[in-house]
């Protein structure tokens, strides 16, 4: 039967003990004057025997365990050489779109340090950290993620107001009392199909860890953050996207005019129930700012290097999307919520033969209460 390295290792071990052992006798004779030459010797054939043995076990021990070393090392999986959790997170990721163009399964290890609660490698769920990310850091921003509510919840229902008293006589004749009487105090959240592609090309899925995990990071989030502000700052909305604007008919939030949209924002602001004004802020475009600017500057410079705030009064969050009818309100009661199942496949251009990693989103913007809003427009 052929020697496996633990049988090896166990014969080296006996064979270097008794070498030892013998060793430690021939020191022993040679220090008695009574003992016999021929016994000193014969411990010395003994001992030269042994370590021949020991020679030739050692160097078939150190030919196994180089071979086993470089089977493993040709098992390793793609995360083996990642120490640093950053670098570990990384590889996990580039690993994954690697897989999934490919049409590879996704490995459980690779599952699992992405924050996959199920690492079974069944399913294209996508990973609780790459959506997390994909949340949080894209490279197209959204202003309203600085300033909404987000969430990443199934089937969501909330209260539109966070808290009652034992007498809430004190909102019944007010806005926000009458909006909860004819719409409910409470919202429900639906699920909104979408796709995002990342375009992979064989140059990215050869490049670095860092460099392809870059661009599809910064390709999926930027895509989700760009929907983000497309259904929420839509003039005309799309057929089942209208109660996601703060533009659309059907939410009707009130319209502030003024002689200029300086005064209309102004106008808006004071609007706003005691509640809400406290808390409020602006989202405007950047040109309807430098307009104000200009004509409230009237030749002087002094105005330009001034702060948005100092300017108008409350927090100013610019977004090209918003031109010509800014928004001015509380927005926490602006919320986006994600559905967790997030989903990620491939699809191929066949125009281009370029590889899309895709992603399939649903998420739903509700605007809690219309009350907490004005939108400021220029008669």
């Amino acid at each position: 039967m052929a020697k496996t390295l633990f049988d090896v290792k166990n014969d080296l071990m006996t064979i270097g003990n008794s070498l030892a052992a013998t060793k430690q006798d021939i020191l022993a004779k040679a220090s008695q004057p009574e003992t016999d030459l021929e016994d000193i010797k014969a411990l010395e054939s003994k001992a030269a025997g042994l370590q021949a043995r020991f020679d030739i076990l050692q160097k078939e021990h150190d030919s196994m365990e180089a071979d086993q070393k470089a089977s493993l090392k040709g098992q390793q999986g793609p995360l083996d050489n990642a120490g640093d959790p950053k670098a570990k997170i990384a590889a996990a990721k580039a690993s994954l779109v690697r897989a999934t163009v490919k049409g590879d399964r996704v490995s459980p290890e690779v599952r699992a340090a992405l924050g996959d609660g199920n690492a079974t490698g069944g399913e294209n769920i996508l990973p609780t950290t790459m959506f997390n990310e994909l949340l949080h850091e894209p490279f197209v921003r959204n202003p309203l993620r600085d300033l909404s509510m987000f969430t990443t919840v199934t089937n969501l229902e909330i209260p539109k107001i966070a808290f009652e008293l034992d007498d809430d006589a004190f909102i019944e004749d007010t806005e926000v009392g009458k909006e909860l009487k004819s719409e409910g105090s409470k919202v429900t959240f639906t699920r909104n199909k979408f796709k995002v592609f990342a375009p992979v090309s064989e140059t990215i899925l050869a490049a670095t860890d860092t460099n392809l995990v870059q661009t599809i990071d910064g390709a999926l989030g930027s895509g989700l953050a760009a929907k983000e502000k497309k259904v929420v700052f839509a003039k005309t909305p799309n057929v089942g996207e209208e109660h996601m604007s703060f533009y659309s008919t059907q939410n009707a939030i009130t319209e502030v005019t003024g002689a200029s949209l300086y005064i209309a924002i102004k106008k808006a602001v004071a609007a706003l129930p005691e509640d809400f004004r406290e808390n409020a802020s602006i989202v405007m475009a950047y040109t309807d700012y430098m307009d104000i600017i200009e004509v409230l500057a009237n030749g002087s410079a002094t105005l330009y290097t001034a702060q948005p705030e100092q300017i108008l009064g409350k927090p100013v969050f610019f977004c090209d999307a918003a031109v010509g009818s800014p928004i001015v309100g509380d927005f926490r009661y602006s919320h986006f919520n994600y559905d967790p199942q997030i989903m990620y496949d491939r699809d191929k251009n066949v125009r281009t033969g370029i590889w899309d990693f895709v992603l399939t989103a649903w998420f739903d913007h509700r605007i809690k209460l219309k009350s907490a809003f004005r939108i400021a427009k220029k008669v």
